[in-house]
């Protein structure tokens, strides 16, 4: 039984071959399907379908898994497998892998130089000085983190001199004991810029993102080359990038140029990651369906947040002026004040590391949080790439990852780096034998591979309009209200019409669910915000 124009028809669908007469690399290609009926074909169609959901393709003569096809002679006919998003990972067509396999053969060749992430990453493990930081940030003695983790002083004091290896099980333990210190430090994105060259804004909302489509405002645009932008309850977001389609006045005929960016900003990730809830998905479920429509990272920004003050800014501007630090980029810049925060940038696009005053930057907006230091590792085309395929090809964990890259490309220390030592070729060996290493840095680089690499999502909110309100014009309200001007101002709030994007607004804030979700999950967002851990299969749904 299969589905034509809407007219149920008692065929089955066989595939009849490929009729492109060129080879491209495509998520959509022409088939030709005959329609069974009695053993006889009665009739046949040219349809375009998703080579993502088709999966391998069938032998000529059997049958297709099409439902429904829709579509006219002179329009085309276009065909539809409607299956799982689980089912069109597990059967992506063979064929297509193989064209991307060959198209990419040689991609990180051009990563390969002095500067790149192809070498091996340094890792730093936990070691005696680090264990007797920790205990003076805890305030502990031997003798009392002895008894609080049940194990002898002795014990400790083996660690701290050298004489015992601490081991992943130890840290562990201390880890469980101390659950303030495991909280410390957490790892969440914080933007996600991705290309879809066979796509439209429209396809990503509707088959990548899963969002609704009427929470989208469209309007046109002329930024990054294109002509269309989608943007989630009006706001730059969650917004989507693309090329409007276009009626040829001769023929009237709709010419639609493909290719799209999307992009996530740090609110746009935490709503997305409401999104994702709802669809019981987490970041790699994402990132691997998004390969699948052939999604390339523009950019990604890895966020460490510092939420017990481990990092000092004041400190490690000190440490850049001094010349107390090592990177393996020359460019390094220095901004802000003590007052409003400050900024330290490492690095120049593709790939930067900026450390800053993530609490003082959100005070000067009027908004509060619990972040002290923020570390972030910015990542942009082919870097961003890269620590997407480590992180989705191994068994490493992203947190691993990105402290990994954090101690191969920068290290801050407490006494002066000397200018022969910069010049030795072997310069980060050097620098680490003989200059004592910033305590609080070095156990941010060596803590932070054991720390949760988390996901908090929420609900769009009209917070930044209600804040603006009571700052500035709730005081001006109360004047109009006590000189008897009040029943004006409630007229003209119920008659006033509101723009595009302020209708857009409202209704995403009302919406409980963002999503085309099959199922609904009971999630309560009006309680305190849940965080969800990645790296825990069970992190992916309430």
């Amino acid at each position: 039984m299969i589905t034509i124009n809407n007219e149920p028809k008692a065929y089955t669908p066989i595939f009849l071959g490929t009729t492109q007469h060129s080879l491209r690399l495509s998520l959509q290609i022409l088939i030709m399907v005959g329609m069974k009926l009695n053993d006889e074909i009665v009739e046949t169609y040219n349809v375009t379908v998703s080579a993502i959901e088709l999966g391998q393709l069938p032998n000529i003569g059997n049958e297709i898994a099409i439902d429904e096809i829709t579509g006219s002679e002179l329009s085309g006919f276009k065909a539809k497998l409607k299956q799982s998003d689980a089912q069109m990972q597990n059967t992506a067509s063979t064929e297509l892998e193989k064209l991307v396999d060959v198209k990419n053969v040689g991609r990180y060749q051009l990563l390969k130089g002095k500067d790149n992430m192809t070498q091996d990453m340094n890792t730093l493990e936990f070691d005696a000085n680090h264990l007797k930081y920790v205990r003076q940030i805890l305030n502990a003695s031997q003798d009392s983190l002895a008894k609080r983790l049940k194990i002898t002083r002795q014990t400790v004091n083996r660690f701290e001199t050298g004489e015992q290896k601490i081991s992943d099980k130890f840290l562990d333990k201390l880890l469980v004991t101390y659950p303030e210190l495991a909280e410390s430090i957490e790892v969440q994105f914080d933007w996600v810029s991705l290309t879809f060259p066979d796509l439209t804004s429209k396809q990503v909302i509707a088959d990548v993102l899963r969002l609704q489509e009427n929470l989208f405002l469209e309007r046109p645009t002329s930024q990054n080359f294109y002509t269309r932008e989608m943007a989630f309850a009006g706001e730059k977001n969650i917004y989507i990038q693309d090329f409007a389609p276009v009626k040829n006045p001769e023929t009237q005929a709709v010419d639609q140029k493909f290719g799209t960016t999307l992009y996530l900003t740090g609110k746009g990730t935490r709503l997305f990651e409401k999104a994702l809830l709802e669809q019981n998905m987490n970041w790699r479920d994402f990132f691997e369906k998004a390969r699948l429509y052939r999604g390339h990272l523009t950019r990604l920004d890895i966020a460490i947040n510092d939420k017990w003050g481990l990092l000092d800014m004041n400190e490690l501007v000190k440490a850049v002026q001094e010349k107390r630090f090592w990177s393996k980029s020359k460019s390094y810049a220095v901004h802000g004040n003590v007052d409003d925060g400050w900024t330290v940038d490492f690095g120049k696009s593709p790939f930067v590391i900026r450390a800053y005053d993530k609490h003082k930057e959100q005070a000067n907006k009027g908004y509060d949080t619990d972040v002290k230091t923020r570390v972030e590792l910015e990542l942009h085309q082919d870097k961003a790439e890269y620590v997407l395929d480590e992180w989705l090809n191994n068994d490493e964990k992203l947190v691993s990852i990105t402290f990994d890259i954090l101690y191969t490309y920068l290290w801050f220390t407490n006494g002066k780096i000397e200018d022969q030592q910069l010049k030795s070729d072997t310069v980060r060996d050097e620098i680490e034998a003989t200059v004592e290493p910033m305590a609080a840095w070095s156990l941010l680089t060596a803590l932070g591979k054991k720390m949760k690499f988390v996901r908090e999502p929420k609900k769009q909110s009209v917070e930044r309009i209600e804040k603006w309100v009571l700052h500035s014009v709730v005081p001006s309200l109360a004047v109009l209200k006590k000189t008897g001007h009040w029943h004006e101002i409630i007229e003209a709030i119920n008659t006033v019409e509101l723009s595009a994007e302020q209708e857009k607004l409202v209704m995403a804030t009302n919406k409980n669910a963002i999503t085309q979700a099959s199922r609904q999950l009971n999630i309560n967002f009006e309680k305190p915000t849940k965080k969800y851990n990645e790296d825990d299969e069970q992190g992916k749904g309430a």
